[in-house]
């Protein structure tokens, strides 16, 4: 038989595994940076630049765009060509794909700390990004299924399954959710308003977790797992149902994020019946990872690159059962809004993503250097000291989440509130930020050991770029008797795509259809009307500051979040806001019954310092929005683009806008004026946010409120 010789591109992994590293040590000290100052608001300097609203989304997108995301492309391009016997389809595009997705991550490093966002958890970076993310995203997924169809191997290998399902899914996602109506250049509006942008929204948000941090590691983990064990995995037919299974329940989750809010209950009920569903597959690639093993767990004791996978798949293990838990309503009704989801999104992330990726590179540096580990006490120092970062970091941000969610829903034998201020969480729970630091400190300890262990290894080692390999050419028969019916989908790329693809879109579809065309899953309320022009570019001020990162605007229907913070959030409220601004997670109060309950004063003096106003915050001060104006400019464009995307805006709205916001502006600076002696220009950002803040939750008549210091 004729035997095929050529090589292995070792260089696009080698590039790919440096950016990497370089990217997760940035990215987690984003991180580290953010956790200090949720304890010690010095660290946001008083500069808008390094602001907790602004750094938080640049390290979610360093995390997973960049380090995750550089060490899936870097999985991928290694081990793809090993499990087809074949070259990627083209050096060429192998290295668009490299130098695309750094300038992406470049421009994301840029724009977010100067606030430019959409404000979509995840999703955050602008228009321009988005469509350059498309074409790179295109790039890979051309040089993935070329390679995938000039293969020597009949078959396709399971971890190439997930490699697929990931291109799609991702894809789709991406589009999706990015629809936006431009403003400026780095300025745009969601195409969908409120409770159809949240829908949209968290559809995108669990699946970018699904389809980015999990499948694509999935398929790692059934490659690198067997290799570094050399055992074969444990059940070929379990991985089949574990496959097809999770994708296609997956992506009918997403609502789980959304219990309790003014998303149309059906919606709520199908994401948590689905996310109940997905315990079964989870486990399933669980099991079938760690049953791999079997045999060989003498070997898991004496090689740090089989701690650390066996931790990474415990880790999603952990994190897949704790996910459909939190979707049940009953404990959704305590953890939601709280620091233990961001517990348990840190398990997933630290132990899954992070443990997986640095057995993955501790495999995959030694063979492409050709020699053996430099130290493997220190790859062992590194293990010991992850878990424990692991640990610091997760244990005590599930004490401060059970704290918060027990002292909020707290009522005394009066039948009121114990802890009406809400900032009286927030001093309780410090100690654990603190605690939850000194973790994030100790898991980064652990990287820099690493990336000093594997510089080492490279320097003793020779770096093979391009490595040989031979074997026979893959010969087509027109009739093959295969063993599984599943065979005949693995020799059938396309195909196999193709269903992939049906797969994930019937959720998707049949979750988003109704809430889109049957108006009364979003009923309208007459008293709501679009923002004013002032109104509109105070939003935009808080969406800019990153304020959703802290505060919610969904008052849910419970008893506690009624008395504290007014009526009950309802879907017609939102009708006009692009993007919606529900918010994730509490580290202050709520915010959407806040307009008129607190005079303008009290919100300039709150903006300029949070902690003689509110003794114990933890919020920032924000000094530059008393003198830097608001820009007229943008005024029209942001009418003509909403009226586009359906506000009721007047046509030619645009050309008196500016009128009308210089009315609402001076009325409020002079009442500044009036009322506390402050002087303030009518033009000044902060006049515009004062604005916006007293608007919230006025549109409907809601009952009174007893001030009190939030």
């Amino acid at each position: 038989m004729e035997i095929e010789r050529f090589s292995y591109d070792n260089k696009i992994v080698k590039y790919f595994i440096v950016a990497t590293v370089v990217f997760g040590i940035i990215g987690m000290l984003v991180g580290l940076t953010a956790a200090i100052q949720l304890f010690y608001p010095i660290f946001n300097f008083d500069s808008p630049y390094v602001t907790f609203g602004r750094i938080r989304p640049l390290h979610t997108n360093a995390v997973i765009f960049a380090f995750v995301g550089n060490a899936i492309f870097a999985g991928v391009y290694y081990s793809l060509q090993r499990l087809l016997k074949a070259r990627m389809f083209s050096d060429t595009l192998s290295w668009i794909n490299f130098w695309g997705w750094q300038l992406i991550i470049i421009a994301a490093v840029i724009t977010l700390p100067m606030g430019f966002t959409s404000s979509k958890e995840y999703a955050e970076l602008e228009w321009p990004i988005d469509i350059a993310i498309t074409i790179i995203w295109v790039v890979f997924g051309i040089n993935m299924i070329g390679t995938i169809l000039r293969r020597r191997e009949k078959h396709m290998y399971v971890a190439i399954w997930f490699y697929i399902a990931t291109f799609v899914t991702v894809a789709v996602l991406h589009m999706v959710n990015s629809f936006a109506i431009p403003v400026t250049f780095m300025k745009s509006y969601s195409w969908y308003a409120g409770v159809q942008d949240a829908l949209v929204q968290w559809w995108y948000g669990h699946n970018a977790v699904a389809f980015f941090l999990t499948t694509p590691y999935l398929g790692l983990m059934y490659y690198f797992l067997p290799k570094a064990a050399n055992r074969p995995v444990y059940s070929y037919k379990l991985s089949i149902i574990h496959f097809w299974s999770l994708i296609f329940l997956y992506i009918w989750a997403g609502p789980h994020h959304l219990l309790y809010t003014s998303l149309p209950d059906w919606a709520q009920s199908l994401g948590v019946v689905f996310s109940i569903m997905l315990l079964a597959p989870s486990w399933g690639g669980m099991l079938n990872g760690l049953l791999t093993l079997r045999g060989a767990w003498d070997k898991v004791r004496e090689e740090p690159v089989l701690k650390f996978m066996v931790v990474a798949i415990t880790a999603y293990g952990m994190a897949t059962f704790e996910g459909p838990m939190l979707s049940l309503k009953s404990v959704n009704a305590i953890a939601h809004f709280t620091d233990w989801i961001i517990a348990h999104v840190h398990v997933g992330a630290l132990g899954w993503n992070g443990f997986l990726t640095f057995g993955m590179l501790y495999w995959m540096v030694p063979k492409m250097w050709g020699t053996k580990l430099y130290s493997n006490k220190l790859a062992n120092f590194h293990f010991w000291i992850g878990t424990l970062g692991i640990i610091f970091y997760a244990l005590p941000l599930y004490v401060a989440g059970i704290t918060q969610s027990l002292m909020w829903k707290e009522f005394n034998a009066e039948g009121f509130l114990t802890y009406k201020n809400f900032l009286e969480t927030v001093v309780q729970i410090l100690p654990m930020y603190v605690l939850r630091a000194v973790g994030g400190t100790l898991y980064l300890t652990g990287v820099f050991v690493m990336a000093y262990n594997l510089v080492k290894t490279a320097k003793i080692g020779s770096f093979i770029a391009n490595e040989e390999a031979s074997a026979p050419p893959l010969v087509k028969h027109k009739k093959q008797k295969e063993s599984h019916w599943h065979n005949v989908l693995e020799r059938k790329p396309l195909l196999f795509t193709l269903l992939t693809l049906v797969a994930i879109l019937i959720g998707g579809i049949i979750e988003m259809v109704p809430t889109f065309l049957v108006k009364s899953n979003v009923p309208t309320i007459a008293s709501v009307t679009p923002y004013t022009p002032l109104e509109l570019h105070g939003r935009d001020l808080y969406i800019k500051e990153g304020c959703v990162s802290c505060h919610t605007q969904m008052v849910r229907p419970f008893r506690s979040e009624t008395e504290r913070y007014g009526e009950y959030s309802k879907a017609g409220e939102f009708v006009y806001d692009h993007p919606f601004l529900w918010g994730s997670k509490r580290t202050g109060p709520d915010l959407h019954r806040v307009g008129a309950k607190y005079p303008n004063s009290w919100h300039y003096y709150h903006m300029l310092d949070p902690s003689a106003v509110s003794s114990g915050s933890i919020m920032p001060p924000y000094p530059w929005l008393f003198t830097t104006p608001i820009d007229l400019d943008e005024t029209a464009g942001k009418i003509k683009a909403l009226r586009t995307i359906g506000v009721p805006y007047p046509e030619g709205y645009e050309d008196i806008a500016n009128e009308d916001l210089m009315r609402q502006a001076d009325k409020i600076a002079k009442s500044l004026l009036d009322e506390d002696g402050i002087e303030v220009a009518s033009e000044a950002e902060i006049v515009a946010l004062i604005a916006y803040l007293q608007r919230l939750g006025t549109d409907i008549k809601v009952k009174p409120e007893q001030t009190s210091n939030e």
